[in-house]
This record gives structure tokens, sequence and C-alpha cells, in this order.
């Protein structure tokens, strides 16, 4: 029998020992989505921009929702909120679709030596395509709105990397728990719902009572919205100090996630 390493450097090495594979297969996923549309890709660039024009409207002019900036128009609501819905979709593709990673690739299961432990990688994979596409739509609005962004916009990758963790190591648990747990994907669902609800995406931070905003903080994701959007929009500082922590919290997150993914396993042929 295999064995399956639990260490972190093993959660490293696995990513980097298939990362061709991981490419092939995001790719080969990503195009799959289109095939046979008309459109094709640009359906990648026609969704995050109908998305994006529905909710502005629902939220700006239905709700008048409004963060607490001078003058802000319904082009600059939508530049604040679109960047909050950029970030929270990959996270909820990702959790979304991470129970059935492996009921969904059976044949990976019994069939052939595969390395299982990519399949979350592939999914983060295509997501982050959709997200980058996303990111490429806000910047050409932001450009005609309030012009060129800040240099600082470079340190983007600070902000995902904890994101990155958090949703690997999560993705490697539901993956898991997904086999012998079959309605996990349906809590998911419902637990996306609220925590969409419960991240400041359509509101500020400061609109909830001083006594309740310890809640929405608790939320991991609710930091990573906020420092995007100091970076993208408002050019304040970065928290680094907040950053710092949510990154270890997330490697242990991570590690942990993909511990219980190689521990269990063994059982994911027995059980399909």
């Amino acid at each position: 029998m295999l064995h399956h390493s639990l260490t972190p450097h093993a959660m490293l090495a696995s990513f980097w020992g298939h990362r061709q594979l991981i490419f092939s297969l995001v790719r080969r996923e990503v195009v799959g989505r289109y095939r046979g549309s008309v459109l094709g890709l640009l359906w990648s660039f026609f969704n995050p921009v109908f998305m994006l024009a529905v909710y502005t409207f629902v939220f700006s002019v239905v709700f008048k929702a409004r963060w607490s900036v001078a003058n802000e128009s319904r082009s600059e609501f939508a530049l604040v909120l679109f960047i909050g819905l950029i970030f929270f979709s990959l996270f909820a593709e990702c959790l979304n679709r991470a129970p059935g990673l492996i009921l969904g690739n059976v044949n990976y299961v019994k069939k052939v030596v595969f390395p299982l432990e990519i399949l979350p990688w592939v999914v983060f994979g295509s997501a982050l395509f959709h997200t980058l596409v996303s990111l490429i739509v806000w910047l050409l609005f932001s450009l005609l709105v309030i012009g060129l962004p800040p240099v600082k916009i470079l340190l983007l990758p600070l902000v995902f990397f904890p994101l990155v963790l958090l949703i690997m190591g999560f993705s490697w648990l539901l993956a898991s728990l997904g086999v012998f747990l079959r309605d996990i994907s349906q809590i998911i669902v419902i637990l996306t719902t609220m925590l969409m609800f419960l991240t400041p995406i359509f509101y500020p931070v400061t609109a909830i009572p001083e006594d309740y905003r310890w809640y929405i903080y608790v939320n991991p994701l609710t930091l990573i919205v906020e420092q995007a959007r100091a970076l993208l929009y408002f050019h304040q500082p970065l928290n680094w100090q907040g950053l710092g922590l949510l990154t270890l919290i997330g490697l242990v997150i991570a590690w942990g996630g993909f511990a219980c993914f190689q521990k269990t396993r063994k059982g994911f042929a027995d059980v399909l």
C-alpha cells in the first residue's frame, strides 16, 4: 500500500512536482466549461460584467446602499462592491465544489495511480482564472471612472496569499468529508450563502453596530475584503499585522486539511 505523507513538505512537494499536470487539468476544465457555446471563453468576461450590473442596481439604486465616501457615485459604489464579490466568489466556488471532488472523479480513485491531492488545486486554478478575468474587468472599469490604479496594486498577491491557504485547507478537508458524509455538499452551499451576507461585501463594517462588529471580524474574509479595498480603491496602507496573523492561521488550516485528506484517502476506494 502506498504511503501518503502528512508533512507540510509533502503538501508543497505535491503541488510543485505535479504543477504541469495541474496546469493541463486546469486548462482542460476552463476550455471544457465553454466548449460548444457560441461566445466560448468570452463568457468568462461577460459573466462578471452582468453580475456587477445587477448587484450594483439592486444595492445602490433599490436599497440605496452607500460607503462613507464623499461624492460617491454609483460607478464608484460598483467598484467597491465588485472587489468584495471577486474575492468572495473565489472562496465560495472552491468550497462549494470541494465536497464532490472525489465523488466526481471515481475513475482516478479506482483505476489509476493518481495524485488525488491535486484535485483541489485544479478547482482553485479554474476559479482563479475567472477571478483574474474579473480583476481585469474591475481595472478597466476603474480606469474609466477614477483613472489609473495606484502602484501599490502590485502588493495584491500579499492579500491573495492567506486566502489561497484558507481555500486549500478547507478544500482538502471538505473533499475528504464529502466521500464519507454525502450531506456535506448541501450544508456547505447553505453556509457559503450565509457567509456572503456575513462578509462586508454589500455594506461597510461601520454599518454594523459596534457591539456586533466582532462577529464580522471573526470571519477571515472580512480582513481580506477590507484589505483588498484598502489597496485597490481607498489607497490606504495594508494591515500587515492582521495579514501576518491570518497567514499563520491559513498555514495551519492548509496543513491540517491536507493531513486530514492524506489520512483518510486510503478509505476512499472502499466507500466508493
